[in-house]
Protein backbone atom coordinates (compact mmCIF):
# COMPACT_ATOMS: atom_id res chain seq x y z
CA UNK A 1 0.00 0.00 0.00
CA UNK A 2 2.05 2.78 -1.37
CA UNK A 3 0.99 6.28 -1.20
CA UNK A 4 5.03 7.50 -1.62
CA UNK A 5 4.91 8.65 -5.10
CA UNK A 6 3.10 8.35 -7.89
CA UNK A 7 6.33 6.82 -9.88
CA UNK A 8 5.84 3.85 -7.81
CA UNK A 9 3.25 2.30 -10.42
CA UNK A 10 3.85 1.16 -13.90
CA UNK A 11 2.30 2.45 -17.03
CA UNK A 12 -1.43 1.96 -18.04
CA UNK A 13 -3.03 -0.40 -20.63
CA UNK A 14 -3.36 2.15 -23.24
CA UNK A 15 0.09 3.26 -23.19
CA UNK A 16 1.42 -0.38 -23.12
CA UNK A 17 -0.45 -1.14 -26.23
CA UNK A 18 0.93 2.16 -27.80
CA UNK A 19 4.24 0.38 -27.36
CA UNK A 20 3.48 -2.87 -28.67
CA UNK A 21 2.31 -1.49 -31.87
CA UNK A 22 4.94 0.91 -32.25
CA UNK A 23 7.63 -2.49 -31.84
CA UNK A 24 6.34 -3.92 -34.69
CA UNK A 25 8.23 -3.21 -37.90
CA UNK A 26 10.54 -0.43 -38.67
CA UNK A 27 10.37 3.45 -38.52
CA UNK A 28 12.94 6.04 -39.17
CA UNK A 29 15.70 6.89 -35.53
CA UNK A 30 16.19 9.71 -33.64
CA UNK A 31 12.78 11.22 -33.37
CA UNK A 32 12.05 11.56 -37.36
CA UNK A 33 8.95 8.66 -37.09
CA UNK A 34 5.75 9.68 -37.98
CA UNK A 35 4.84 9.04 -34.69
CA UNK A 36 6.30 12.18 -33.54
CA UNK A 37 4.70 14.69 -36.16
CA UNK A 38 1.34 13.11 -34.97
CA UNK A 39 2.29 14.07 -31.15
CA UNK A 40 3.25 17.47 -32.40
CA UNK A 41 0.24 17.91 -34.38
CA UNK A 42 -2.25 16.37 -31.42
CA UNK A 43 0.04 18.61 -28.96
CA UNK A 44 -1.09 21.88 -30.66
CA UNK A 45 -4.68 20.85 -31.00
CA UNK A 46 -4.89 20.43 -27.06
CA UNK A 47 -3.01 23.88 -26.37
CA UNK A 48 -4.53 25.23 -29.47
CA UNK A 49 -1.00 26.73 -30.48
CA UNK A 50 1.54 26.28 -32.88
CA UNK A 51 4.61 24.24 -30.76
CA UNK A 52 8.04 22.48 -30.92
CA UNK A 53 7.78 19.32 -29.17
CA UNK A 54 11.13 17.68 -28.03
CA UNK A 55 10.39 14.13 -26.19
CA UNK A 56 12.31 13.04 -23.73
CA UNK A 57 12.85 9.99 -20.99
CA UNK A 58 13.35 12.10 -17.54
CA UNK A 59 11.77 15.72 -16.12
CA UNK A 60 15.29 16.51 -15.12
CA UNK A 61 16.34 16.31 -18.35
CA UNK A 62 13.61 18.33 -19.56
CA UNK A 63 13.74 20.56 -17.20
CA UNK A 64 17.43 20.81 -18.05
CA UNK A 65 16.98 21.73 -21.55
CA UNK A 66 13.74 23.71 -21.41
CA UNK A 67 16.34 26.17 -18.76
CA UNK A 68 19.17 26.53 -20.98
CA UNK A 69 16.90 27.65 -24.08
CA UNK A 70 15.91 30.43 -22.17
CA UNK A 71 18.51 31.45 -20.08
CA UNK A 72 22.66 32.21 -21.20
CA UNK A 73 25.24 30.78 -18.76
CA UNK A 74 25.73 34.34 -17.28
CA UNK A 75 21.23 33.92 -16.72
CA UNK A 76 19.43 34.30 -13.23
CA UNK A 77 16.60 32.07 -12.93
CA UNK A 78 13.77 33.04 -10.15
CA UNK A 79 12.13 29.78 -8.61
CA UNK A 80 10.39 28.98 -5.16
CA UNK A 81 12.81 28.20 -2.85
CA UNK A 82 11.60 24.30 -2.61
CA UNK A 83 10.98 23.84 -6.44
CA UNK A 84 12.38 20.52 -8.11
CA UNK A 85 14.46 22.46 -10.52
CA UNK A 86 15.98 24.12 -7.08
CA UNK A 87 16.31 21.52 -4.70
CA UNK A 88 16.23 17.66 -6.59
CA UNK A 89 17.30 17.85 -9.50
CA UNK A 90 22.01 17.83 -8.29
CA UNK A 91 22.76 20.86 -10.16
CA UNK A 92 21.04 19.42 -13.16
CA UNK A 93 19.54 22.97 -14.21
CA UNK A 94 23.04 24.24 -13.42
CA UNK A 95 24.33 21.58 -15.33
CA UNK A 96 22.22 22.27 -18.49
CA UNK A 97 23.01 25.97 -18.45
CA UNK A 98 26.57 26.32 -18.50
CA UNK A 99 26.27 27.62 -15.02
CA UNK A 100 23.34 30.06 -14.42
CA UNK A 101 22.04 30.69 -11.01
CA UNK A 102 19.33 30.04 -9.77
CA UNK A 103 17.72 32.37 -6.96
CA UNK A 104 15.20 31.30 -4.63
CA UNK A 105 11.68 33.49 -3.84
CA UNK A 106 9.67 31.80 -1.14
CA UNK A 107 6.01 32.08 -0.75
CA UNK A 108 3.45 29.47 1.13
CA UNK A 109 2.10 26.11 -0.29
CA UNK A 110 5.34 25.86 -2.59
CA UNK A 111 4.02 28.67 -4.73
CA UNK A 112 6.00 32.23 -5.13
CA UNK A 113 4.97 35.42 -3.30
CA UNK A 114 4.17 37.94 -6.03
CA UNK A 115 5.45 40.54 -3.49
CA UNK A 116 8.72 38.88 -2.87
CA UNK A 117 9.21 38.50 -6.66
CA UNK A 118 9.28 41.64 -7.47
CA UNK A 119 11.41 42.64 -4.52
CA UNK A 120 14.56 40.57 -6.24
CA UNK A 121 13.69 41.42 -9.52
CA UNK A 122 14.19 44.90 -8.29
CA UNK A 123 17.09 44.30 -6.12
CA UNK A 124 20.50 46.07 -6.66
CA UNK A 125 22.96 44.71 -9.17
CA UNK A 126 26.57 45.52 -9.87
CA UNK A 127 26.77 45.07 -13.71
CA UNK A 128 28.86 42.62 -15.09
CA UNK A 129 29.51 41.86 -11.87
CA UNK A 130 26.62 39.91 -11.06
CA UNK A 131 24.28 37.73 -13.14
CA UNK A 132 21.65 38.77 -15.14
CA UNK A 133 17.89 38.45 -14.93
CA UNK A 134 16.30 36.31 -17.55
CA UNK A 135 13.56 34.00 -16.31
CA UNK A 136 11.11 32.61 -14.16
CA UNK A 137 10.37 28.88 -13.30
CA UNK A 138 6.99 27.91 -11.83
CA UNK A 139 6.12 24.86 -11.06
CA UNK A 140 2.23 23.05 -11.22
CA UNK A 141 1.34 21.32 -8.92
CA UNK A 142 3.55 23.05 -6.80
CA UNK A 143 5.90 20.75 -4.48
CA UNK A 144 3.13 21.16 -2.11
CA UNK A 145 0.93 20.22 -4.34
CA UNK A 146 -0.89 23.65 -4.51
CA UNK A 147 -2.44 24.77 -7.94
CA UNK A 148 -1.65 27.97 -9.65
CA UNK A 149 -4.59 29.13 -11.34
CA UNK A 150 -4.62 30.99 -14.58
CA UNK A 151 -4.78 33.97 -13.02
CA UNK A 152 -1.86 33.68 -10.42
CA UNK A 153 0.10 32.44 -13.61
CA UNK A 154 -0.65 35.34 -15.21
CA UNK A 155 0.11 37.67 -13.15
CA UNK A 156 3.65 36.46 -12.14
CA UNK A 157 4.08 35.84 -15.85
CA UNK A 158 3.27 39.42 -16.57
CA UNK A 159 5.76 40.58 -13.73
CA UNK A 160 8.62 38.67 -15.44
CA UNK A 161 7.71 39.78 -18.72
CA UNK A 162 7.94 43.52 -17.62
CA UNK A 163 11.50 42.46 -16.52
CA UNK A 164 12.22 40.90 -19.95
CA UNK A 165 11.97 37.58 -18.70
CA UNK A 166 10.91 34.09 -20.71
CA UNK A 167 8.83 32.12 -18.45
CA UNK A 168 9.43 28.05 -17.80
CA UNK A 169 6.63 26.05 -16.26
CA UNK A 170 7.24 22.79 -14.71
CA UNK A 171 4.50 20.83 -15.50
CA UNK A 172 5.73 17.03 -13.68
CA UNK A 173 1.96 17.31 -12.05
CA UNK A 174 0.27 19.75 -14.62
CA UNK A 175 -2.33 17.26 -15.38
CA UNK A 176 -3.71 16.95 -12.17
CA UNK A 177 -3.36 20.61 -11.86
CA UNK A 178 -5.42 20.68 -15.16
CA UNK A 179 -8.79 18.67 -14.62
CA UNK A 180 -8.44 20.33 -10.99
CA UNK A 181 -10.04 23.30 -12.72
CA UNK A 182 -12.10 24.78 -15.69
CA UNK A 183 -9.20 26.72 -16.94
CA UNK A 184 -7.90 25.17 -20.38
CA UNK A 185 -4.96 24.01 -21.17
CA UNK A 186 -3.96 26.98 -23.10
CA UNK A 187 -5.17 29.05 -20.28
CA UNK A 188 -2.48 27.63 -17.72
CA UNK A 189 0.14 28.28 -20.37
CA UNK A 190 0.75 30.48 -23.09
CA UNK A 191 -2.42 32.60 -22.63
CA UNK A 192 -0.74 33.59 -19.14
CA UNK A 193 1.96 34.21 -20.09
CA UNK A 194 4.02 30.49 -19.96
CA UNK A 195 6.86 30.11 -23.13
CA UNK A 196 8.13 26.57 -22.83
CA UNK A 197 6.21 23.98 -20.30
CA UNK A 198 7.35 20.76 -19.41
CA UNK A 199 4.89 18.33 -19.80
CA UNK A 200 5.20 15.33 -17.42
CA UNK A 201 3.56 11.99 -18.37
CA UNK A 202 5.71 9.17 -16.18
CA UNK A 203 4.41 10.21 -13.21
CA UNK A 204 0.45 9.61 -14.58
CA UNK A 205 0.75 6.63 -16.56
CA UNK A 206 3.48 6.47 -18.81
CA UNK A 207 6.95 4.59 -18.82
CA UNK A 208 9.01 7.45 -19.00
CA UNK A 209 8.14 10.08 -21.18
CA UNK A 210 8.24 13.97 -20.78
CA UNK A 211 7.48 16.67 -23.53
CA UNK A 212 9.03 19.83 -23.67
CA UNK A 213 6.91 22.30 -25.55
CA UNK A 214 7.72 25.38 -27.03
CA UNK A 215 4.83 28.02 -27.37
CA UNK A 216 7.17 30.52 -28.43
CA UNK A 217 8.75 28.57 -31.57
CA UNK A 218 12.44 30.82 -31.40
CA UNK A 219 13.61 29.87 -28.66
CA UNK A 220 13.32 26.18 -29.54
CA UNK A 221 16.51 26.91 -32.27
CA UNK A 222 18.75 24.97 -30.42
CA UNK A 223 16.77 22.69 -28.88
CA UNK A 224 17.88 19.84 -30.53
CA UNK A 225 21.54 20.29 -30.50
CA UNK A 226 21.25 20.63 -26.75
CA UNK A 227 19.19 17.62 -26.44
CA UNK A 228 22.02 15.49 -28.41
CA UNK A 229 24.96 17.16 -26.63
CA UNK A 230 22.89 16.13 -23.71
CA UNK A 231 22.66 12.57 -24.71
CA UNK A 232 19.22 12.47 -24.46
CA UNK A 233 17.95 11.95 -28.37
CA UNK A 234 17.16 8.15 -28.03
CA UNK A 235 18.04 6.12 -31.55
CA UNK A 236 14.42 4.18 -31.08
CA UNK A 237 12.74 7.76 -30.50
CA UNK A 238 9.52 6.19 -31.65
CA UNK A 239 9.41 4.55 -28.27
CA UNK A 240 8.69 7.78 -26.64
CA UNK A 241 6.52 8.88 -29.16
CA UNK A 242 4.35 6.33 -28.86
CA UNK A 243 3.78 6.70 -25.01
CA UNK A 244 3.14 10.18 -25.57
CA UNK A 245 0.18 9.24 -28.21
CA UNK A 246 -0.87 6.51 -26.13
CA UNK A 247 -1.55 8.44 -22.94
CA UNK A 248 -3.32 11.69 -25.04
CA UNK A 249 -5.59 8.95 -27.28
CA UNK A 250 -9.19 9.79 -26.10
CA UNK A 251 -8.20 12.41 -23.30
CA UNK A 252 -6.75 9.39 -21.92
CA UNK A 253 -4.08 11.83 -20.01
CA UNK A 254 -7.12 13.18 -18.20
CA UNK A 255 -9.03 10.30 -16.91
CA UNK A 256 -6.17 9.41 -15.34
CA UNK A 257 -5.29 12.25 -14.07
CA UNK A 258 -9.09 12.39 -12.40
CA UNK A 259 -9.07 9.03 -11.04
CA UNK A 260 -5.73 10.14 -9.08
CA UNK A 261 -7.15 13.67 -8.05
CA UNK A 262 -10.70 12.14 -6.80
CA UNK A 263 -8.69 9.11 -5.05
CA UNK A 264 -6.70 11.82 -3.15
CA UNK A 265 -9.67 13.58 -2.51
CA UNK A 266 -11.24 10.40 -0.55
CA UNK A 267 -8.00 9.88 1.21
CA UNK A 268 -7.89 13.74 2.66
CA UNK A 269 -11.53 13.60 3.73
CA UNK A 270 -11.37 10.84 5.43
CA UNK A 271 -8.44 12.07 7.45
CA UNK A 272 -9.38 15.08 7.67
CA UNK A 273 -11.91 13.26 10.60
CA UNK A 274 -8.53 11.74 12.18
CA UNK A 275 -8.67 13.48 15.75
CA UNK A 276 -4.95 13.32 15.78
CA UNK A 277 -4.23 13.89 12.06
CA UNK A 278 -4.95 17.60 10.64
CA UNK A 279 -3.86 18.41 6.55
CA UNK A 280 -1.25 20.79 5.81
CA UNK A 281 -2.71 22.18 2.78
CA UNK A 282 -5.62 22.18 1.10
CA UNK A 283 -5.51 19.10 -1.29
CA UNK A 284 -5.78 20.67 -5.35
CA UNK A 285 -4.11 18.17 -6.87
CA UNK A 286 -3.07 14.29 -6.23
CA UNK A 287 -1.20 15.22 -3.07
CA UNK A 288 -2.20 15.03 0.33
CA UNK A 289 0.11 16.59 3.01
CA UNK A 290 -0.91 15.88 6.68
CA UNK A 291 0.24 16.84 9.78
CA UNK A 292 0.19 14.21 12.59
CA UNK A 293 2.37 12.74 15.56
CA UNK A 294 5.44 10.87 14.88
CA UNK A 295 4.00 8.25 17.12
CA UNK A 296 0.95 7.56 14.36
CA UNK A 297 3.35 8.13 11.47
CA UNK A 298 5.08 5.11 13.10
CA UNK A 299 2.06 3.32 13.27
CA UNK A 300 1.21 3.51 10.05
CA UNK A 301 4.60 2.52 8.92
CA UNK A 302 4.20 -0.03 10.79
CA UNK A 303 1.17 -1.15 9.47
CA UNK A 304 2.70 -1.44 5.98
CA UNK A 305 1.56 1.82 4.39
CA UNK A 306 4.34 3.61 2.92
CA UNK A 307 4.50 7.34 2.25
CA UNK A 308 7.50 10.35 3.31
CA UNK A 309 8.42 12.63 5.71
CA UNK A 310 8.20 16.41 3.82
CA UNK A 311 10.76 19.04 4.90
CA UNK A 312 9.06 22.16 4.32
CA UNK A 313 8.98 26.07 4.67
CA UNK A 314 5.40 26.76 3.10
CA UNK A 315 3.20 26.53 5.69
CA UNK A 316 1.08 29.30 7.46
CA UNK A 317 2.30 30.13 10.49
CA UNK A 318 -0.71 28.48 12.39
CA UNK A 319 0.23 25.15 10.47
CA UNK A 320 3.65 24.83 11.91
CA UNK A 321 3.99 21.05 13.39
CA UNK A 322 4.33 21.32 17.14
CA UNK A 323 6.47 18.81 19.14
CA UNK A 324 6.34 15.48 18.64
CA UNK A 325 4.56 15.96 15.56
CA UNK A 326 5.64 15.82 11.58
CA UNK A 327 4.27 16.80 7.78
CA UNK A 328 4.39 13.60 5.83
CA UNK A 329 3.34 13.41 2.14
CA UNK A 330 1.11 10.75 0.59
CA UNK A 331 0.31 10.89 -3.13
CA UNK A 332 -2.27 9.25 -5.25
CA UNK A 333 -1.72 7.69 -8.81
CA UNK A 334 -4.04 6.62 -11.65
CA UNK A 335 -3.85 3.01 -10.22
CA UNK A 336 -4.84 4.23 -6.61
CA UNK A 337 -7.23 1.54 -5.05
CA UNK A 338 -10.37 2.50 -3.15
CA UNK A 339 -9.84 -0.27 -0.90
CA UNK A 340 -5.90 0.97 -0.08
CA UNK A 341 -7.22 4.29 1.04
CA UNK A 342 -9.45 3.28 3.01
CA UNK A 343 -7.92 0.85 4.81
CA UNK A 344 -5.18 3.75 5.82
CA UNK A 345 -7.80 5.83 6.88
CA UNK A 346 -9.39 3.31 9.14
CA UNK A 347 -5.95 2.64 10.34
CA UNK A 348 -5.08 5.78 11.08
CA UNK A 349 -8.53 6.39 13.01
CA UNK A 350 -8.30 3.17 14.78
CA UNK A 351 -4.61 4.02 16.26
CA UNK A 352 -5.83 7.83 17.29
CA UNK A 353 -8.75 6.50 19.40
CA UNK A 354 -6.23 4.54 21.27
CA UNK A 355 -3.82 7.22 21.91
CA UNK A 356 -0.35 7.63 22.97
Amino acid sequence: MHFGSDNVVGASAPVMQALTAANGGSMPSYGEDDIAARVTRKLAEIFEHEVHVMLLASGTAANGLALACLTPPWGEVFCHAEAHVMTDECGGPEHWTGGAKLTPVTGLGGKIDTELFEAALVAPRRGVHSVKPAMLSLTNLTECGQRYSADETRTLAALARSHGLKVHLDGARFTNALVAGSDSPADLTWKAGVDVLCLGATKNGALAAEAVIFFDLALAETASYRRMRGGHLLSKGRFLSAQMEGWLMDDHWLTLARHANRAATRLATGLAKVHAVRLAWPVEGNEVFIILPTWLEQDLLEAGFRFYRWKTASLAPRNMPRDNEAVCRLVCSWQTRDEDIDALIRTATDASASGR
